[in-house]
């Protein structure tokens, strides 16, 4: 006893989880046997049922609930004292936070700097460069992979849905990535850090090799993808006068040859290309090569590598953005190695290990997959690709069995939107549910992270085996994640989750939240390679003196400028070297910092008032009705508007439950679920304080979701205002005619 008090964890689980454990066992006998029942009366009921039919069936429930109400007592006592064994057999202990928790950071200086707790120097504005001396460059952390793991495993694919993972050891792939070069060195590139080359396609091995290639001749990749269709597309090859792009396949090659850049010269293509693609490059004087003639080329030549400095240039990462061309956004090798350090440094013992695996499928045109990427080979460990197919990637999960992987709140809110679905109709798995996420949410709290207790043997072992039952870290990016979602994925999952927040101008996260801290909705302090302070938004009544503004970084992750862009660098980047974001944080009391609003994208109102629709939009998704909202105003309106995609699922489980029928269509053209959700979002609003003037006055249910496919997402996931707008100006036109 005195072991659990030492944890702060006294005789409440003796005398709750115990027996809730207990009430497991007892529950898996009721659930077998009333399962063989119901077996038993689908039977009877295919048959005509006769007065003997009546009477088998009555005997068989008596049985039943003689076996299950006899007995209790012995079941009951068995399973306390093998809930008790395998407990203290089991007994996790709780994830050690680096520091306190309740002082994450604290404001220095008249700014009110934040630095993080690990940055000794960083009040002296000296950040965090690098984690290992012999790591300043990323073509340094693959080799420093290489003899970490010993030449483990680097990268894995597979064939087919149906075929297992097959790998490609470091010093393989460190060679191919050499030949391959030095033949694009033959191909007439040179190196250096001013020669950007395109890589066009999904991540696959030849992805990695292409960037690899492309460092130890100290040449930058320019990754490109398809939602920038191929006016942006020629746009950069343009701006970058790019000669050659790595394409994974024939269509991606003829989107390039759609509208030709005047640079453009070759292509290498990774797959088959068809004949008649050969005639129309051709025609443009453009030439194509397979990836493994390059290689090839490459090894007979072997020209000597040159590798990068930690000043060079790596990349530039074009931001899709929602309006204008795509903006080019320029990392150096130190850039990434600090923003990575940092994360490696504050993960402490949950760290990327050699023994790691991850899952890559979130796109690596965007630097948040790229600098997990670093982060796992830095320490060695192994990357699996998905098969390419996002309608398969839970097939990768359970065909890979990741340790670690990234994650968006998309996947992980499809998760937990399957695993309440599936509660529905039944109260006992309902109720055993909530007794696992609450007893696990009291060990979250105090810092105990597991997925071996009895309660995710019995409830929780399905979630885990859907993600490869492995995972041991998530790291959360890319968007909000609901408090709800992130709670139930760190107990149903038994493993750390940490959630960050940055954009592409500070390579990915520039804050992170702490293991161990498991209160939800904020996203950590800073990392030790920056520090962050908060300035005035006064349109907007955010001040800084009230812990509020806009968030602006200052740190050794932060970009060099956008490229052949100064008079758009200087709008972000002021003269000290801040980094001004648009979006607007506020500090909480333990010295982390919470998104609270956006400060672009800001539209005043016939009236005068400003509205800030990605706050209301914040706070309408989370009514359990609403799937996706894009909230719309105009200067000439004295109202908000807005269209909503309804959730399928809770949706049509109302209209069920009052009768009504039909198609989600259907049910979007009814005017009772209209009024349900507007009431429903209108009393969220309230409850959150909105003004009277932020609540929207008129919906609009669509039936679709706002994807990437159809032009509506960014591919980081960000309403596309001006398309949405344009998309729907019908039915925005027609709310406002019926309110005027």
């Amino acid at each position: 006893m005195a072991y659990f008090q030492s944890l702060d964890y006294a005789g409440d689980v003796l005398s709750s989880d115990i027996w809730i454990l207990a009430l497991i066992l007892i529950g898996q006998v009721y659930f077998k046997l009333t399962e063989k029942l119901e077996r038993k009366l689908k039977m009877l009921r295919a048959e005509n049922i006769t007065s003997s039919g009546i009477k088998k069936i009555k005997d068989e429930m008596d049985g039943y609930l003689q076996y299950i109400g006899g007995p209790a007592g012995a079941i009951a006592l068995t399973s306390v004292a093998a809930a008790s064994a395998l407990y203290y057999a089991s007994r996790p202990t709780p994830v050690l936070p680096p520091f306190d928790l309740d002082k994450q950071s604290e404001p220095q200086g008249p700014d009110m700097v934040h630095y993080s707790k690990f940055a000794k120097d960083g009040k002296d504005l000296k950040f965090m460069r690098y984690l290992y001396e012999d790591t300043l460059t990323i073509y340094d952390a693959v080799r420093r992979g290489a003899k970490e793991s010993n030449n483990g495993n680097m990268l894995g694919w597979r064939d087919s849905k149906d075929s297992p993972y097959q790998w490609m050891r470091y010093n393989e792939a460190l060679l191919r990535a050499k030949n391959f070069g030095s033949g694009l060195v033959n191909l007439g590139l040179r190196p250096g850090s001013s020669t950007l080359v395109g890589v066009y396609a999904q991540n696959c091995p030849e992805w990695v090799l292409t960037e690899h290639a492309l460092y130890c001749y100290s040449m930058a990749i320019v990754p490109l993808y398809d939602t920038l269709g191929p006016d942006a597309v020629s746009y950069i090859l343009d701006q970058a006068e790019m000669q050659l792009v790595i394409c994974e396949e024939d269509s991606k090659v003829k989107l390039l040859l759609q509208k030709p850049s005047r640079y453009l010269r070759k292509i290498v293509c990774v797959k088959e290309v068809y004949p008649e693609t050969y005639k129309i490059a051709a025609g443009v004087n453009v030439e194509i090569y397979r990836f493994e003639q390059v290689e090839k080329l490459g090894a007979e030549k072997m020209n000597k590598e040159v590798p990068p400095r930690p000043d060079d240039l790596c990349t530039v990462c074009y931001t899709s953005g929602t309006t204008g061309n795509p903006k080019g956004v320029m990392l150096s090798h130190e850039n990434v190695i600090a923003d990575v350090s940092a994360v490696t440094l504050q993960l402490g013992d949950q760290r990327p290990r050699s023994s790691d695996v991850m899952l890559s499928f979130l796109p690596l045109a965007h630097m948040l997959e790229r600098t997990c990427h670093v982060s796992v080979y830095m320490q060695g460990g192994s990357i699996g690709f998905y098969g390419g197919d996002i309608r398969n990637l839970m097939e990768d999960f359970k065909a890979l069995r990741p340790t670690i992987t990234p994650a968006v709140p998309r996947l992980l809110n499809r998760i937990y939107d399957k695993v309440l679905g599936t509660l529905n109709g039944s109260l006992l798995k309902k109720s055993l549910f909530d007794m696992a996420l609450s007893s696990k949410h009291k060990d979250l709290k105090r810092g105990i992270i597991s997925s071996s207790t009895m309660w995710d043997k019995f409830v929780f072992k399905k979630v885990q085996e859907s993600m490869g039952g492995r995972i041991r870290l998530l790291v959360v990016g890319s968007a909000p994640l609901a408090g709800n979602v992130l709670t139930f994925v760190r107990c149903a999952l038994g493993c750390v989750v940490v959630e960050g927040y940055g954009q592409t101008e500070c390579v990915a996260p520039a804050t992170l939240t702490i293991q161990g801290d498991a209160k939800p909705e904020h996203v950590g302090p800073p990392l030790p390679c920056c520090a962050i302070k908060l300035v005035d938004v006064p349109d907007m009544e955010y001040y800084a003196v009230a812990g509020q503004g806009e968030i602006c970084v200052k740190g050794t992750n932060v970009f060099m400028g956008y490229f052949k862009e100064p008079a758009k660098t200087k709008e972000v980047l002021d003269e000290d070297g801040w980094l001004h974001t648009g979006d607007v944080g506020t500090w909480l009391p333990n010295g982390t910092l919470k998104i609270i609003d956006r400060k672009k994208h800001i539209f005043k109102l016939s009236q005068g008032e400003y509205i800030a629709p990605e706050k209301v939009e914040n706070i309408y998704q989370s009514s359990s009705y609403v799937a996706q909202v894009f909230v719309h105003g105009e200067s000439l309106k004295s109202c908000v508007v807005a269209v909503v995609v309804p959730d399928v699922s809770t949706v049509k489980r109302w209209a069920q439950g009052q009768g009504i029928e039909g198609t989600l269509s259907d049910l979007c053209a009814n005017p009772q679920i209209k009024k349900l959700i507007l009431d429903d979002i209108l009393d969220i609003g309230k409850r959150k304080g909105l003004k009277s003037f932020e609540q929207v006055k008129d919906i609009h249910l669509h039936p679709d979701l706002f994807s990437v496919q159809n032009g509506l997402l960014t591919p980081t996931l960000k309403s596309k205002r001006p398309q949405l707008k344009q998309y729907f100006k019908p039915q925005i036109d027609d709310m406002y005619k019926n309110l005027d």
